[in-house]
């Protein structure tokens, strides 16, 4: 049955987690994400789920790493600065190869910062915030809808590729009450995380077959014992010295996201067919470009839309396409631009403008239009 019902950003996200088979949630109260503890606490036990509030940080992230590792499908949420918290615990979970959800609802300014602002400030932190090399998924939302949907998404692919996943929302989205359609009876595709079939095997949890990169799971804590470190490790999981063992796993963590681009990166692009400025957005930054955008076309002006729904791996091929058949991008985001490092890097034969703000504010209309005007 569809129900339309009002719903805010971070509801939502909560919604479409239970929906994709979430069941523990631990995490620690900040602004502007709290409202996913909230509503977590309050479905999880209406489902058979478990919430608990954890001491800071760091422990919710090893909360979330060790209910994944017995089988749950487990999620957290913070801000930015309890998203640096949880860094260490992060590449824990990269390097042991646990899948888990990590909403972090970004909010202005280092440190304390303006913790009920409107940011888009953690985007290089949640590719680059934990130490070593190794791939990472980054999805972004633009409404409350998404929150829903690309909440089952995103663990889908924790699922699938074994790997941490950032929800990547700010304040805007997360604190926006939009009405949206749940039907509480639709087949959604839910995935579930390969299990290791091969008695021979069972011995090896990192042991890959099937040509993927990605290990089949066996739950830790029942019939079959094997170690978990955060060293680096061969297929037998204990930890090794050897330069060969290293280079292999790491290299794999790398090829398993960056192999698959194509099943994991999503955009969404409106205008870009007769279009000769486009801009680029993501997150709640794109419900200003949006309006910027139908305000210059019904003005006569060829102006686009690009927005990458999976941040990271950053839709490269799709950037690069569109940049061979356009004069200008303009970039527009709330930092002092890091998604515009990756648009200069990547695009070479385009004019590039940007507009962006810190001030804790949200950017208008008028200035990204303004901005569109400089760039021709």
């Amino acid at each position: 049955m569809k129900n339309k019902v009002l719903m805010q950003g971070n509801e939502a996200v909560v919604e479409g987690a239970i929906k994709a088979g979430m069941r523990f949630f631990a995490g620690y109260p900040i602004t502007p994400s709290t409202e996913v503890a909230e509503h977590s606490a309050l479905r999880l036990p209406q489902v058979g789920g478990h919430f608990i509030q954890m001491e800071d940080e760091i422990a919710s992230m090893a909360a979330v790493i060790g209910a994944s590792a017995v089988g749950t499908k487990s999620m957290t949420a913070t801000s930015g600065p309890g998203f640096s918290l949880k860094q260490e615990n992060i590449g824990y979970a990269c390097i042991t190869e646990i899948p888990c959800l990590i909403v972090d609802v970004q909010r202005s300014g280092p440190s304390t910062g303006l913790p009920t602002s409107p940011s888009q400030g953690d985007v290089m932190q949640a590719r680059w915030g934990t130490h070593g090399d190794h791939s990472i998924i980054a999805i972004a939302p633009s409404s409350v809808a998404e929150c829903y949907h690309l909440a089952i998404r995103a663990f889908n692919l924790a699922e699938k590729y074994r790997t941490p996943v950032i929800f990547l929302m700010d304040e805007i989205v997360g604190h926006l009450r939009e009405g949206i359609e749940i039907d509480d009876e639709a087949e959604v595709e839910i995935i579930e995380r390969k299990m290791k079939q091969r008695p021979d095997t069972l011995h090896l949890p990192y042991h890959v077959c099937d040509g993927d990169d990605v290990p089949r799971f066996h739950l830790t804590g029942y019939d079959i014992r094997y170690n978990i470190t955060g060293l680096v490790h061969g297929a037998d999981g204990f930890p090794s010295n050897s330069n060969e063992v290293a280079d292999k796993l790491i290299t794999r963590l790398m090829k398993k996201i960056e192999n698959n681009v194509d099943d994991i990166v999503e955009v969404e692009e409106k205008y870009c067919e007769d279009a000769d400025t486009v801009i680029v957005c993501y997150g709640g930054t794109a419900r200003s470009v949006m309006s910027a955008v139908e305000e210059l076309r019904a003005k006569g002006e060829k102006v686009g839309y690009f927005r990458p729904i999976t941040v990271w791996p950053f839709p490269e091929k799709q950037l690069k396409k569109l940049s061979e058949r356009v004069k200008n991008i303009v970039v527009a985001e709330h930092n002092y631009g890091q998604i515009l490092l990756e648009v200069q890097r990547i695009v070479k034969d385009c004019k590039i403008g940007f507009v962006g703000k810190v001030d804790g504010t949200v950017i208008t209309p008028s200035e990204i239009i303004k901005a569109v005007e400089e760039v021709k």
